[in-house]
C-alpha cells in the first residue's frame, strides 16, 4: 500500500514579525501580477509573504483565500487555479 501525502495549501494568516525576520522573509525576491486568472502548477515548494493584493487559489480539494499579510505555503506537485482580485506584491522563495 503506498501512502499518499495531500497537497494543502498552508495559510498563516498575520504572522508575527518574529517568524518573518527568522524566515528572511524581507530578503526574498519580489513578484507582481495584476489582477487575472490562471493555472499553475508547483515542480517545488514555494512559500510566499503579500505584501499587497487578494488572492484566491482553487485546487481540486481545497479552496484558499489570502491576502496582505499572510504567509502561503505552496506544497511541490500541486496544480491549481489563481484569481488575483487585487494586485499582487509578494516576496517569494522557492524550495526548502
Amino acid at each position: 500500500m503506498t501512502a499518499q501525502t495531500e497537497l494543502n495549501i498552508q495559510v498563516d494568516t498575520q504572522p508575527s514579525e518574529e517568524r518573518l525576520t527568522t524566515l528572511g522573509v524581507k530578503s526574498w525576491p519580489i513578484w507582481t501580477k495584476e489582477a487575472s486568472q490562471f493555472p499553475w502548477y508547483y515542480e517545488e515548494k514555494e512559500t510566499c509573504y503579500l505584501l499587497a493584493g487578494k488572492v484566491t487559489v482553487a485546487t481540486e480539494d481545497q479552496t484558499v483565500v489570502f491576502g496582505k499579510g499572510d504567509l502561503v505555503t505552496f506544497p511541490a506537485g500541486l496544480s491549481c487555479t489563481w484569481k488575483i482580485h487585487e494586485d499582487v506584491r509578494k516576496h517569494y522563495q522557492f524550495g526548502d
